[in-house]
């Protein structure tokens, strides 16, 4: 096999996602929190994962999106940009496109209102449930932002249990604690 040099790698990388050949494009962006696999398709920001197994991750980035799954930084630049501004201090609200087409009706809306929760303050799992119109629903809540696509941008680190404490996060209580200290709601 003849190897492919960096630059028509490169080149072939960024033409393939500027002629929108692709289903999704990802890359791996180091964070104070970890590295993250940061995914996007053409209608936004699709997927968000720490710790990610690139393999495991991308098989399921395929089975969700399309098959045409591809390492392109350049798609990605727009997030990466602005997770370094919130990492660094600098931004409180994302403004990226975020694809949640695949997402049930109550996950969206859920999602919609966890976007709401301001920078730096936090909501419990009851109070999301009853901004989403399903004021008993705290559980299922709390499975929605288990399996949230997008932690960070869509901020389900701000939800906090009942009594206040720190309780599930898929990314875990470290990190938790780490974005919430960064914004100011721990001391």
């Amino acid at each position: 096999m003849t190897p492919v040099s960096a630059d028509l790698d490169r080149r072939f990388r960024d033409a393939a996602a500027r002629e929108q050949l692709l289903d999704v494009a990802y890359d791996l962006v180091d964070t104070p929190v970890g590295e993250l696999l940061v995914a996007t398709t053409e209608r936004g920001l699709c997927r968000i994962s720490y710790d990610a197994e690139p393999e495991r991750e991308l098989d399921r980035l395929a089975r969700t999106f399309g098959v045409r799954v591809l390492r392109s930084p350049r798609p990605i630049d727009g997030a990466r940009r602005q997770l370094d501004e919130y990492f660094a201090g600098d931004r409180q609200q994302f403004e990226l496109a975020v694809d949640l087409a695949l997402q049930a009706d109550f996950n969206r809306r859920v999602l919609g209102e966890l976007a709401r929760v301001p920078y730096g303050e936090v909501v419990t799992y009851g109070a999301l449930a009853a901004r989403a119109a399903r004021p008993r629903a705290a559980r299922a809540v709390g499975t929605v932002m288990n399996r949230n696509p997008l932690p960070i941008v869509l901020p389900c680190h701000r939800v906090v249990g009942a009594n206040g404490k720190l309780v599930g996060y898929a990314g875990g209580l470290d990190r938790k604690e780490t974005l919430l200290r960064l914004e100011g709601a721990l001391l």
